[in-house]
């Protein structure tokens, strides 16, 4: 059935899914940053009762509302997606995936629009208490909504608390609470949040500097610097955090993005993170006897660290992963020997073959054979994936882009903690102003924000690839049946009508920005 899929189809529907995923991170992380950052700016004014801060509030308010539409309107078309052109996905893990998505929907989203009217609306009309609590909400919902979103996506990356049934061929959820609490699901959840600070931090800071530059809105633009700094290291420094534990739970849960983040082709004890590097482009494959760097600068056994806690801990390369035979901790902490990418797929390939024979044994009345088949599925369920596997090549994720993309992350990581500090050091010496070359790299500092988030996005799911479910189902077997043209059409849609929106939302902000508070 795989195998007469049209691969342009799988194609085209991954990059029309890469293409709303990441035009609707644009908005989001600033929805997060920024719903902090004005409930923060609305408790100042309800603690002092200076019209300055609602003024303030009021302006960042603005902004908050604009992106907060399109982000809406770009998470719709990504939830329907699932069902147009990923029926085979839904299909097999609706049970577990739909019920975070459906409580998102039901809970979070509802409570965000219930309180983002009164917060827009509700000046003068509401009590300050009540509004200040209805500006909260709103900030809360918007991270409940992430919240649900990335525990279906940690499910992904981490599938737990399920069980198979053959009868449906269906994953059905065994344990809810085993998905929610998945240490995957709460890491993932922590770094997604604190990275929206981040953005939101530096969106506040970058227009705060043009405005000094511009020697207009004094009050505003020194006052948000402050806010969104505080906001802004507190986000960088749980980012980080939050990275090590991202890091250590893809060394024990996929140890293959691992290897492809940091470009380790063969494993060692007491392995060096790569700080600075340059892939050699002649190498094609993870077996050709190629030199994987020109040029690079590693910080000895930190890789090993991170990933197994362990100054000279064992990180496998790609080389290994496929080869197997290394010794590594299962799920019940004993030591196993782990196994090939060949074996694995023969196993994968038994349990096809096993759901086959299970289905025609019951068809057939013969219980007995049923129990027999069901017993081997069962056995080799968590190798169900590389049944469907025909190529070793297909297992490893593309590594320039991977490993670039991770670089790039983390360096401007680094920068934007620097940032922070910076900017909170000379709000306090209240000589902020007085540095206008500084002011000029806070503002182009901006679209730093986005690159970083970007390519965090790129990590995270292009480094998992080929699993839409980690080791259970590839993306090839995810597509839906559907004409290949018609995504393509879709796809080229959906691509035009996002940029006008994006464009149509920058020219608002600016307008908005160059407006400023109308304050007398």
């Amino acid at each position: 059935m795989i195998e007469n899929i049209d691969t342009s189809l799988i194609d085209w529907s991954r990059a029309q899914f890469a293409l709303t995923a990441m035009y609707h991170w644009l908005f989001v992380p600033l929805t997060l940053g920024l719903g902090v950052i004005q409930a923060i700016m609305e408790t100042i004014y309800y603690r002092t009762r200076d019209e300055r801060w609602k003024r303030i509030t009021k302006y960042w308010m603005n902004l908050f509302g604009v992106n907060f539409a399109l982000g809406i309107a770009t998470g719709i078309i990504l939830e329907f997606q699932f069902g147009t052109n990923w029926s085979n996905y839904s299909w097999f893990v609706g049970d577990i995936f739909g019920a975070p998505l459906a409580i998102e929907g039901i809970l979070a989203f509802f409570m965000e629009a219930t309180f983002v009217a009164i917060m827009f609306f509700g000046w003068n009309k509401v009590s300050r208490g009540m509004h200040l609590t209805a500006t909260w909400l709103t900030a809360i919902g918007a991270a409940l909504s992430a919240l649900w979103i990335l525990v279906a996506n940690a499910w992904m990356q981490f599938p737990t608390g399920m069980q198979f049934n053959p009868d449906s061929v269906r994953n059905e959820m065994v344990d809810f609470f085993a998905v929610i609490f998945s240490p995957v699901a709460i890491n993932k959840f922590l770094h997604s949040v604190s990275a929206g600070w981040v953005l939101g931090a530096i969106f506040v800071i970058s227009i705060s500097s043009w405005y000094l530059l511009k020697k207009r809105e004094d009050f505003l633009a020194r006052n948000s610097m402050k806010v969104a700094a505080w906001i802004g290291l507190a986000g960088i420094l749980l980012v980080l955090y939050t990275g090590d534990g991202s890091a250590y739970w893809a060394g024990k849960k996929q140890p293959m993005k691992l290897a492809v983040m940091e470009g380790v082709y063969e494993g060692s004890e007491g392995r060096g993170l790569i700080a600075v590097g340059v892939l050699n482009p002649e190498k094609k494959t993870y077996d050709d006897d190629v030199e994987p760097f020109l040029f690079k600068i590693e910080i000895p056994k930190l890789l090993s660290i991170l990933a197994t806690r362990h100054v000279d801990g064992f990180v496998p390369g790609i080389e290994n992963i496929i080869e197997g035979g290394y010794t590594e901790v299962n799920e019940k902490g004993e030591e196993v020997v782990a196994l090939s990418a060949e074996e694995r797929i023969e196993r994968g390939k038994l349990a096809i073959r096993a759901l086959a024979d299970y289905k025609q044994a019951r068809k057939a009345g013969d219980e007995q054979a049923a129990d027999e088949a069901r017993l081997v599925l069962e056995e080799n369920f968590p190798h169900f994936g590389y049944g469907y596997v025909t190529d070793l090549s297909q297992l490893v994720p593309y590594v320039p882009l991977v490993f670039y993309s991770f670089h790039i992350m983390v360096l401007l990581g680094m920068y934007f903690l620097l940032l922070f500090v910076v900017v909170l050091v000379l709000s306090y010496r209240k000589s902020i102003a007085s540095y206008a070359w500084l002011l000029w790299i806070f503002l182009f500092s901006l679209p730093l924000g986005y690159i970083c988030l970007e390519s965090g996005w790129v990590v995270a799911e292009m480094g998992r690839q080929p699993w839409v479910i980690q080791d259970i189902m590839p993306t090839f077997a995810a597509v839906s049946r559907i004409e290949t043209a018609a995504v393509q059409t879709t796809f080229w849609l959906f691509a035009a009508i996002f940029t006008v929106l994006l464009v149509a939302e920058i020219g608002i902000m600016l307008k908005q920005i160059k407006k400023g508070s109308e304050q007398k």
